[in-house]
């Protein structure tokens, strides 16, 4: 059983894992989107978030089976994002992101659930499950990477010439994405049943879950989420052109064997931090059973300020790197338990919707905000660094990017340290134990 789910697990993460990381500068330096455009691209893929839990929590709670329901999900989407390789007006583009989301999304916390459905030992199996997403997401990145290295790197290019050129082979991650999407279409048919629970509830499954994120702690959870899910999407949608800079030989710090292993163009680099993320993931399962949520969680927040923090104001590769490395402390501790602490304080015949409702807020609500925050921090970064008569589209020079990123990367190393002390102060201490029948 639990190499099945994690064979759905590795393909799951792998279909997002191709493209998420490089779309940023794929739409920016490719296709010529404005900052508001690429802002309301980002903003429109979340938008099966918001409607996933009236649709597919319904559908997976009550009436359809969910590994039917990811099946035929996985399938549309695959012919969705083979599309948007070949897409370069940008209202289509955005009418295809919108659809997309909405077939996608959902299926994010129905692999989770699905999971908790059929695992005996929720604390002790649902990590290493979940773990082989994170890999999934590992071998994307760095498919992509040597793809881009090996056959849109021209000799003789360095800087913002090998640059535009990755831009141009970016195209091909959606058509990876495509392959690996039409694979786990086929592979969700073969998943254990999952039955929908016609008779457990009178009333709307989704109705008791809001119920249960009025009270502690899961109260102070959804509200964290949103400020949290901003702070990682200025992760995802700036670090990759970040780290672009260093790869193309424009800054010199990075050391050509690092470009050998996981490839260029920004994606192969951040899979250091999924890479992180196994060991926090394998060490999370552990340290769940004896120490408080409050305390995974906030070591979380800490995590995001501190990735933030070395973003802002080192060009050294060493805190670089470690940056990137800190994702795994962010993911792990913060939103990998906080889907566990959902789990645990919902009642089983209504799992499937509260793990859609915090889905909603995450990948949701935080992500349409935290696009629009992001792409409006961006553009006011861009006007400080070239003075205020600058467009706010404007291209960077060389000389100016340091005073940029500090700009833009200090406003979310704040925006998480409030959340930090939000957290300490507001959510309940003490550690709840799940019994193993709850997880089935």
């Amino acid at each position: 059983m639990k190499i099945r789910l994690s064979v759905m697990m590795f393909l799951q993460y792998a279909i997002w894992g191709a493209w998420l990381p490089i779309l940023f500068p794929y739409l920016m330096g490719k296709l010529r989107f404005s900052l508001d455009q690429v802002s309301s691209i980002f903003a429109a893929g979340a938008a099966g978030a918001i409607i996933g839990p009236f649709i597919a929590g319904q559908f997976a709670d009550r009436f359809f089976a969910t590994e039917k329901f990811l099946g035929v999900s996985h399938l549309i989407g695959a012919a969705l994002v083979f599309a948007l390789a070949e897409t370069t007006d940008y209202r289509s583009f955005l009418a295809l992101s919108t659809v997309y989301g909405l077939v996608y999304s959902p299926t994010l916390a129905l692999t989770n659930s699905l999971s908790f459905h059929h695992l005996a030992d929720r604390d002790r199996d649902f990590g290493r499950v979940r773990l082989w997403g994170t890999i999934g997401w590992i071998f994307a990145g760095i498919a992509v990477g040597h793809w881009l290295g090996t056959r849109h790197s021209p000799a003789g290019l360095s800087g913002a010439g090998l640059e535009a050129a990755w831009n141009a082979g970016r195209a091909d991650a959606f058509r990876l994405s495509a392959l690996l999407g039409g694979l786990l279409g086929l592979y969700c048919f073969t998943l254990p049943h999952t039955p929908p629970r016609r008779d457990a509830v009178q009333r709307s499954a989704v109705a008791q879950a809001l119920a249960c994120v009025k009270r502690q702690p899961l109260l102070t959870l959804f509200l964290l989420a949103v400020p949290i899910s901003c702070v990682h999407q200025f992760y995802f949608v700036h670090t990759s052109s970040f780290l672009s800079r260093f790869q193309s030989g424009a800054t010199g710090e990075f050391a050509a064997e690092i470009n050998a292993i996981l490839g260029v163009g920004g994606g192969g680099l951040m899979t250091l931090g999924q890479m992180s993320e196994i060991l926090v993931l394998a060490l999370v399962t552990v340290l769940a059973k004896g120490m408080s949520r409050k305390s995974l969680l906030a070591i979380g927040l800490a995590a995001y300020a501190a990735r933030m923090a070395l973003f802002a104001y080192t060009d050294s590769a060493g805190p670089i790197l470690l940056g990137v490395a800190l994702h795994g402390l962010c993911f792990g501790c913060f939103i990998f338990v906080a889907f566990m602490v959902v789990d645990e304080e919902t009642p089983v015949e209504v799992r499937a919707s509260a793990q859609n409702l915090f889905n909603l807020v995450v990948v949701g609500i935080g992500i349409i905000v935290g696009s629009k925050f992001a792409g409006s921090v961006a553009g006011w970064a861009t006007a400080k660094a070239l003075g205020p008569e600058a467009a706010p589209d404007a291209v960077l020079p060389e000389a100016a990017k340091r005073a940029y990123y500090t700009d833009l990367f200090s406003v979310p190393m704040w925006i998480a340290l409030a959340c930090l002390l939000v957290l300490l102060l507001a959510y309940p201490g003490g550690r709840k134990e799940a019994p193993a029948a709850a997880s089935r």
